[in-house]
């Protein structure tokens, strides 16, 4: 049997992300959970803001994959390296897009265990996403993912 060419990701990213996200705010709504205390106009803009920039970091880290001609869904082989672009600053921008689209939303659904719940979210991604990503990226790309690593860290 060949060996397998991709991460082995617990799942799909972006369900990991709305899983946590639809648990948060369905669980707030069920113990009826206080308010952010923000005012609409506030909770809009900060919603908004955070959807803007959280879709704009995911939408140029995608294109620099599809420039590349390289698979984004990690489900599936990594023919090309990224390494410019928003990837300069950070080795997971998409990752990073998706945890503000989600704090955005979780703001938007005045959901502060949405919120809460950011942060095991966060944990899940690290350790059964990117760990199995970086795991993949090392033995595939070798030296250069290494020299890579070193030099941009895997946030921020």
């Amino acid at each position: 049997m060949a060996e397998r060419d991709n991460p082995g990701v617990i799942a799909p990213p972006p369900l990991i992300f709305l899983g946590f996200l639809a648990l948060g705010w369905g669980a707030g709504r069920l113990i009826g959970e206080p308010t952010l205390g923000l005012d609409r106009t506030t909770q809009a803009g900060i919603a908004i803001a955070g959807l803007v920039l959280g879709l704009a970091v995911e939408a140029l880290a995608a294109g620099l994959f599809h420039k590349a001609r390289t698979a984004i869904q990690p489900w599936k082989p990594s023919t090309a390296l990224v390494t410019g672009g928003v990837y300069r600053f950070t080795r997971n921008p998409i990752y990073l897009g998706f945890a503000v689209t989600y704090l955005a939303l979780a703001v938007g659904l005045d959901s502060p265990l949405a919120i809460l719940l950011l942060i095991p979210c966060l944990v899940v991604v690290d350790r059964f996403v990117i760990q199995r990503e970086e795991a993949y990226l090392a033995a595939r790309f070798g030296a250069d993912y290494d020299a890579y690593r070193r030099r941009v860290r895997r946030w921020l």
